[in-house]
């Protein structure tokens, strides 16, 4: 979105009359006046005192004038609150449009609203911004050069030459049972009482379709489960009329799958509101990804990374690739940062529409916003291509990276090389000698054939799998 575009985006009043920081210098009366001492803190340091406030110390603060009121209303402190109170851990409970009054069980009469016009923060009017931008004008006008490549379909043996390439396939997904059965309402009569993980938190899927259908959340919480398969009792083994769905063709190819039980959890149901998504992140262990919307469509913008590739713009990575910086909501970098990253060398984007799959390649930078209500199913994969990445990443554990095996997963690296020679020696052999720099010699016919006869006579062998979320797709 250009800048001339942004003018032409109308925000809504504040709900309490907050305002930006910048209008106070031609106003005649400012709150932050009536807030004693505590008016000499910036809003920034105020708002980080206010997080260590409980319930009833917020009420009494926000009781004392109109600007500390306007801050004690800030619903990013009552979200923290009610995720670690036993409602929230309740999974079920009634949600009442804010995480002020759902926590405090308060109905829309109930709660307090005085008039905060005279209150000019930025720490509080920004946020509200942000979740009131509209993010389809982001979507629309690519550019001819960033547009991800649209194909009807591809075969496996095609997927060689596409699979560092972004693209979308158009076809695949419309045969799969559950798009042409899954709505939000399908869902909810079916499993409305199964407890799915939405970021922090396990909800009842009543109660999160509750919160996603009335939130004024910034960064809504994004409905992210990798157990999904069991709770809902799909098949997605065996004959084809058993099957919820299906792994493309194209991406049927998975070296993990080697590891067995002990693979990282490859697959993911992922629901949210418009505005929900995934900031700037690269998928875990160097692993490639699908992502089928079922209802809805997403937006994605993606780069490619490499050591002489900086990453994408608003997005900064310490040196040993540990930390990754960025603005804190998908709204925040599209307002900062879209028309230049738009504009930089290696952007690609599109929306992947309903009925669609997307593929994400190993290594590539990726945000993605959700323009609808969506539901989707994305899954983790390593095709042969890629082997080599993924050992190097496993091998070099830079700055402990390697994330998602269960606890008696060891050595995640030696596992997998053990299982590769096992099932494919040969692919091992070429990766291994790829990142070591030295050319690949295929055997000969009769080394092969020795080998061959020595097996049959019995010759030798994001985070995913554990309780933390914190990697995502």
């Amino acid at each position: 979105m250009t800048q001339e575009e942004e003018s032409f985006v109308s925000i809504p009043p504040h709900p309490l009359g907050i305002k930006p920081s910048g209008n106070s210098y031609t106003a005649t009366k400012n709150a932050s006046h009536g807030a004693g001492l505590l008016q000499k803190l910036p809003d920034e340091l105020l708002a980080i005192v206010l997080e260590h406030f409980d319930s009833y110390e917020l009420r009494m603060l926000g009781s004392t004038c109109r600007f500390l009121y306007a801050f004690c209303r800030f619903d990013d402190f009552w979200k923290a609150l009610f995720i670690e109170s036993p409602q929230s851990k309740s999974g079920k409970f009634s949600w009442r449009g804010t995480w002020r009054s759902t926590l405090l069980g308060l109905s829309e009469q109930q709660s307090s609203q005085v008039r905060c016009d005279s209150v000019y923060s930025d720490v509080l009017y920004r946020p509200f911004l942000c979740a009131n931008t509209p993010l389809t004008a982001y979507a629309t006008n690519i550019p001819k050069r960033n547009t991800i490549p649209r194909l009807e379909n591809l075969s496996a043996s095609e997927f060689d030459s596409w699979s560092s390439k972004p693209f979308i396939l158009t076809e695949p997904v419309r045969s799969w049972p559950v798009f042409k059965s899954w709505t939000l309402d399908t869902l909810l009569k079916e499993y409305r009482d199964i407890r799915f993980r939405a970021e922090s938190v396990d909800w009842a899927l009543e109660t999160y379709i509750d919160y996603m259908h009335d939130n004024s959340d910034e960064s809504p919480l994004y409905l992210f489960d990798r157990s999904f398969v069991s709770k809902m009792n799909l098949g997605t083994e065996g004959p084809p009329d058993l099957q919820a769905y299906w792994i493309p063709e194209c991406f049927g190819e998975d070296l993990f799958a080697v590891l067995g039980s002990k693979r990282p959890d490859d697959k993911w149901l992922i629901i949210g509101p418009t505005g929900s998504g995934s900031t700037y992140h690269k998928d875990p262990n160097a692993t490639s990804a699908w992502n089928a919307v079922i209802r809805g469509s997403k937006y994605w913008i993606m780069f490619p990374s490499g050591p002489s590739i900086p990453p994408p713009p608003g997005v900064y990575v310490s040196e040993d690739q540990s930390e990754v910086t960025s603005p804190l909501s998908i709204a925040e970098w599209l307002l900062g940062f879209h028309e230049e990253a738009r504009n930089t060398l290696g952007c690609v984007e599109g929306i992947c529409h309903e009925g669609e799959v997307l593929h994400v390649p190993s290594g590539w930078w990726h945000l993605v916003v959700n323009l609808d209500s969506s539901i989707a199913i994305t899954q983790n994969f390593v095709p042969r291509s890629h082997l080599p990445g993924v050992l190097a990443f496993l091998k070099n554990d830079i700055a402990d990276q390697v994330s998602g095996f269960r606890d008696d997963v060891i050595d995640p690296y030696g596992l997998f090389v053990e299982r590769m020679q096992i099932e494919h020696p040969d692919l091992l052999e070429q990766a291994l000698a790829e990142l070591d720099g030295k050319p690949h010699r295929k055997k000969r016919k009769w080394a092969a054939a020795v080998e061959n006869s020595e097996k049959h006579s019995g010759g030798f062998s994001f985070g995913f799998g554990s309780d933390s979320d914190e990697e995502v797709p």
